[in-house]
C-alpha cells in the first residue's frame, strides 16, 4: 500500500520538485520513498510495505530494459498465478512483489492485462520512448486517483493534498458543492476544486505529448434486464457464493506483514471472519466498543464471533472523549470536504488495529451488493405500495412535528417516516438521490452565493449520470447499482481509504471482488430481499456458521455524538470561528441566513438532520481555511 505522485510537462521539458507533494504522502507509504525524473515526467512514490518487503520491491520500479517504469498503490492478489506465464515468456523477477508482476504483465500483455488483475490499485506507467503515462484504477475505487489539466501540465496522485502541494490553481467547483451540501463528500469525477478529477472506477487513462488523450472504462458492473438473470435455484445460488467468497477471502490473505481483520459484530465483518480462520490460524480480530453510547455498542456480538472462531481478540473501548481527542487530528488530515461522521469511528479503530498488524479486512460491501440498508427496505416497500404507504404519505405534515434524532430509537423511527412520507411524492430516481441527501437540492442551492447557470447545468448533470441507472417502474435492483456507483466509491470505500491511510493501515475488503459483483448482479432480486428480510441469501449461505443471536436484531449505523460536542467543546469553533457571521460574510460564499438558521436549529428542542449539515459545514470550513483562505 502507497501513495502516488506524478507530473508530466507537456510543453517545456523540466522537472518538478516533488518533495512537498511526497511528505504529505508519508502516512500511506511510511517505509520508503522514490522519484523518478525523464523528459519532463517525474513520479514519485511512498510505500507502505506488504509484499516482499525487501529493497527489491521499491519503487518507482523500472524494467530490465529501462524503458518502463511503475508507481503503484494498491495489491495484486493473484500475481503469483500471473507471474508464472510470464516466467514462462523468459521473464528474469528481480522480486518477489506483486508491482514487479504488473509491470511486465503490462509490457507483455498490454491489450488485455486489467482484465486479468483481482486486486485493488491506482498506478502509473511511464513509456521511455513513447513518453507516454498509462494510469488505471480498479474497478471498484477501492483506493483514489485524482488528477488536474491546465496548459502547461497534468498532475496526478493517490491525494488531494499531494496536488496542492504542486502548483495548481485552486478554484473553488460550486457544482460540487451544492452536492456535498446534500451528501457531506463530493462524488466523482467531480472534486471540491474545479481543476481537479477522479479517476472514476474501472477506468484507464493515457497521458501524451498532446495532453490526456484517452479515459476509457475497461470494467463496468454486469446488468441483466430481468429476463437474462440468473437461473440458478437458491441452494444452487449459494452453493456458487459461499465458494466465491471463499475465494475472495483465500487470496487476501497473502501478506509479509501481520494481518488480521475488522470484527464489528455485523453479518458482513463476522463471515469475512469466519471464511478466514477457515486458513489462517490465529486470526487477530479486533472491535471497537462504545462506553458512552450502549445504543450504538455491538461488542457483545463480536465476542461472539470471537469465542466462537477462537480468534485472538481485542476490543478497544473508546469513549465520548476519546473520539473528541482525535477530532481535530481528523480534521487535519481531511483534503477534500468529507463529513461522513462515522470516519470517526473507523480513524480510531485503524489507528489502535495498527499498533498491532499492518493488514486488516473488512465486511465493506455486503449493503450494497445485497441490499442491507433501512433505505433498501423502504425502496423495496416504496415500490411495493399498499394501504401503509398511503397512510404514511398522506399523514406527511405530522412527522416534521415530532422530535427526530439518530442517536435514539423513537427519534430515528420518527426521522425515517419523514423521509419516508416524502420520498414517497418523488419519481424513483429522485427518491433515490433525496435518500443519500440529508437536505432538497433546491436548499442546497439557496445556500449557496452567486452560482451561475452553468454551475447549477453541471450539478444536474452530474445527478443525472448517477441516477440514470434508475429507471421509471424498473427493477428494484436499480438501487443497488446506483450505490455501486455513487455511495460506495464516494462515501464508504473513501472513508475506509482515508482513515486507514491516516494511520498507515491497509484494508482489504473481500466482498468487494469483481466476481462476487458480477455474481451477485445476475441474482434475482428475491434472493437479496423480501418483505421480512433483506441481504437474504448472503445471510442464508452463512447462518449454519455463525452465532444465531447475529441474526436476531435489527440493523443501525453509528452516530457519534456530534450534537453534544456542538453544544459544549465545539460550541465556540461554529458561533465564534467557523461560522461566525462576519466571516461567512467576509468568505462570501454562503448565504448568510442560511448559516443563521443553521445555527438556531442546532440549539433547539428539535435539531433533526441540522446535526449532520453542521458537521459537512465544519469539515468544509476547516478546509477552506487550511487550503484556500488566502
Amino acid at each position: 500500500m502507497c501513495g502516488i505522485v506524478g507530473a508530466y510537462h507537456l510543453k517545456e521539458k523540466r522537472e518538478t520538485n516533488l518533495s512537498l507533494a511526497l511528505s504529505s504522502l508519508s502516512k500511506r507509504g511510511p517505509d520508503s520513498h522514490g522519484v523518478y525524473q525523464n523528459e519532463g515526467l517525474t513520479m514519485g512514490q511512498t510505500r507502505l510495505s506488504i509484499i516482499d518487503t525487501s529493497n527489491a520491491a521499491i519503487q518507482p520500479m523500472t524494467d530490465e530494459s529501462g524503458r518502463y517504469t511503475i508507481v503503484f498503490n494498491g495489491e495484486i492478489y493473484n500475481y503469483l498465478s500471473l507471474k508464472t506465464p510470464l516466467e514462462k515468456l523468459g521473464v528474469k523477477f528481480k522480486s518477489d512483489s506483486d508491482t514487479e508482476v504488473l509491470l511486465y504483465l503490462y509490457i507483455h500483455d498490454r491489450a488485455n492485462f486489467l482484465e486479468k488483475l483481482i486486486g485493488f490499485f491506482a498506478f502509473a506507467i511511464y513509456d521511455k520512448k513513447l513518453n507516454t503515462v498509462f494510469l488505471a484504477r480498479d474497478r471498484m475505487g477501492i483506493k483514489p486517483l485524482l488528477y488536474y489539466q491546465d496548459d502547461d501540465q497534468i498532475l496526478f496522485a493517490s491525494e488531494m493534498k499531494a496536488l496542492m502541494n504542486l502548483p495548481i490553481k485552486k478554484e473553488l467547483n460550486k457544482s460540487a458543492l451544492i452536492q456535498y451540501l446534500q451528501m457531506n463528500y463530493v462524488a466523482g469525477p467531480l472534486s471540491i476544486l474545479k481543476g481537479v478529477k477522479k479517476l472514476l472506477p474501472g477506468y484507464s487513462m493515457l497521458i501524451t505529448e498532446s495532453g490526456i488523450t484517452e479515459i476509457q472504462s475497461y470494467y463496468s458492473i454486469p446488468y441483466p434486464d430481468a429476463s437474462n438473470l440468473s437461473t440458478l435455484s437458491y441452494e444452487k445460488a449459494k452453493e456458487t457464493l459461499y465458494r466465491l467468497v471463499h475465494d475472495s477471502v483465500k487470496l487476501r490473505l497473502i501478506s509479509d506483514v501481520p494481518l488480521g481483520a475488522f470484527l464489528s459484530g455485523g453479518i458482513d465483518s463476522s463471515i469475512i471472519v469466519s471464511t478466514a480462520v477457515q486458513y489462517k490460524r490465529d486470526l487477530n480480530t479486533f472491535s471497537i466498543g462504545f462506553k458512552d453510547e450502549p445504543y450504538f455498542d455491538e461488542t457483545k456480538y463480536a465476542n461472539l464471533v470471537a469465542k466462537k472462531f477462537k480468534t485472538n481478540h481485542t476490543v478497544f473501548a473508546i469513549s465520548n472523549d476519546d473520539m473528541y481527542k482525535e477530532l481535530f487530528n481528523i480534521l487535519d488530515y481531511i483534503d477534500e470536504p468529507f463529513a461522513d461522521s462515522s470516519a470517526i469511528a473507523v480513524f480510531i479503530l485503524s489507528k489502535l488495529t495498527r499498533e498491532k498488524v499492518t493488514v486488516s479486512l473488512s465486511g465493506d460491501g455486503g449493503d450494497e451488493l445485497f441490499a442491507g440498508y433501512n433505505k433498501h427496505k423502504a425502496e423495496w416497500s416504496a415500490r411495493e405500495g399498499g394501504l401503509a404507504n398511503s397512510l404514511i404519505k398522506n399523514t406527511g405534515p405530522l412527522w416534521s412535528f415530532l422530535p427526530k434524532s439518530r442517536n435514539s430509537k423513537t427519534g430515528n423511527l420518527f426521522r425515517q417516516l419523514e423521509r419516508f412520507s416524502k420520498g414517497l411524492q418523488k419519481t424513483e430516481a429522485d427518491r433515490y438521490w433525496r435518500w443519500c441527501s440529508f437536505i432538497d437540492e433546491e436548499e442546497a442551492m439557496r445556500c449557496i452565493k452567486n452560482t451561475t447557470t452553468d454551475e447549477v447545468k453541471d450539478f444536474l448533470q452530474h445527478k443525472k449520470y448517477f441516477t440514470s441507472t434508475i429507471k421509471p417502474n424498473g427493477r428494484f435492483d436499480d438501487t443497488l447499482l446506483a450505490d455501486m456507483n455513487l455511495l460506495l466509491p464516494n462515501d464508504m470505500l473513501t472513508k475506509v481509504d482515508l482513515m486507514s491511510m491516516a494511520n498507515s493501515l491497509e484494508v482489504r475488503v473481500p466482498l468487494l471482488d469483481h466476481h462476487i459483483v458480477n455474481f451477485a448482479f445476475s441474482l434475482p432480486t428475491e434472493y437479496k430481499i423480501t418483505a421480512t428480510d433483506n441481504k437474504k441469501i448472503l445471510k442464508d449461505t452463512f447462518r449454519h456458521e455463525l452465532p444465531p443471536a447475529l441474526f436476531d436484531r435489527p440493523k443501525h449505523g453509528f452516530e457519534v455524538p456530534l450534537l453534544n460536542w456542538f453544544r459544549t467543546g465545539l460550541k465556540s469553533l461554529i458561533f465564534d470561528d467557523l461560522l461566525e457571521d462576519n466571516f461567512i460574510r467576509e468568505q462570501n460564499i454562503f448565504e448568510i441566513e442560511f448559516v443563521k438558521t443553521l445555527k438556531k436549529q442546532l440549539l433547539s428542542k428539535n435539531p433533526g438532520d441540522a446535526v449532520a449539515q453542521t458537521w459537512g459545514m465544519i469539515v468544509f470550513q476547516y478546509w477552506w481555511k487550511k487550503y484556500m483562505q488566502k
